[in-house]
């Protein structure tokens, strides 16, 4: 059985004196048993994070990474240098990202390979907008990122990826997609990886439904089959995440 993953992603939020209180508050409300459970924070607060969760499982992760090792690329961070902060996970291909900085299929590929050279868990995202959903090619749309993501990564390398999906129209807006819409669409995910490498390697890897996750729908959400647990925005900052934790464990 896959072990669930419950990871909070804070966006642009919190100062790194902020992160170190929320985390040494909220540290001792989580019970990691039997999950894994990551906090992905601003790269400014990265070693705050990690220093404020040192002696427990909780694991912490950033929100986005360049594909080069080091340069001029003013504003970027490393692979390097997350491995050297202490960071075991990474956000890539996410919507913001996608949508506000125009990282395409492409960059984000070059950055999953980075990812996984350097030994860090890349979490993908996918996702498409309501207008997609509405014209019936949500299906095909997520297949595209997926394919694009995992092109010239190994079956090995592919194993201990996560993936996110995260219908654009549900991030930060209050609207959830329906437990049955967000199986639909993470069993195809995974039936999608099947057909890129085998069923071994589906079954293997894990699937998260992010967008406006919370306590009142996560029970739901993480009993449906495909789903692995959650990428957590808002209700990430929030002593409910500890309650959506619980649901991640109820759940196994």
């Amino acid at each position: 059985m896959r072990r669930k993953v419950i990871a909070g992603n804070w966006k642009m939020n919190k100062t790194p004196r902020e992160v170190r209180s929320i985390l040494t508050d909220m540290k001792d409300k989580i019970c990691t048993e039997g999950v894994d459970v990551l906090f992905c924070v601003p790269a400014i607060s990265l070693v705050a994070a990690v220093e404020s969760v040192k002696g427990t499982d909780i694991a912490i992760g950033a929100e986005n990474m360049f594909y080069e090792e080091q340069g001029a690329y003013t504003g970027e961070i490393s692979a390097s240098m997350l491995v050297d902060a202490g960071v075991k996970y990474v956000i890539l291909g996410h919507s913001e990202r996608r949508q506000i900085f125009g990282e395409d299929n492409t960059v984000i590929n070059m950055k999953v390979k980075k990812a996984i050279e350097h030994k860090i868990i890349p979490i993908i995202c996918c996702g498409e907008t309501l207008e997609q959903r509405e014209h019936g090619v949500t299906l095909e749309f997520v297949e595209e990122q997926i394919r694009s993501a995992y092109y010239n990564v190994s079956r090995e390398e592919a194993h201990d990826t996560i993936i996110a999906y995260e219908p654009i129209w549900a991030i930060g807006t209050g609207k959830v997609a329906t437990s049955a819409q967000a199986q639909e669409v993470c069993a195809d995910i995974r039936g999608c990886i099947e057909r890129i490498y085998d069923r071994e390697t589906a079954d293997a890897i894990r699937i998260l439904y992010g967008g406006s996750v919370n306590a009142s729908n996560a029970e739901e959400l993480f009993a449906m089959p495909d789903i692995d647990g959650g990428l957590v925005g808002g209700a990430s900052l929030k002593p409910e995440f500890a309650d959506i934790v619980e649901f991640g464990r109820k759940s196994i």
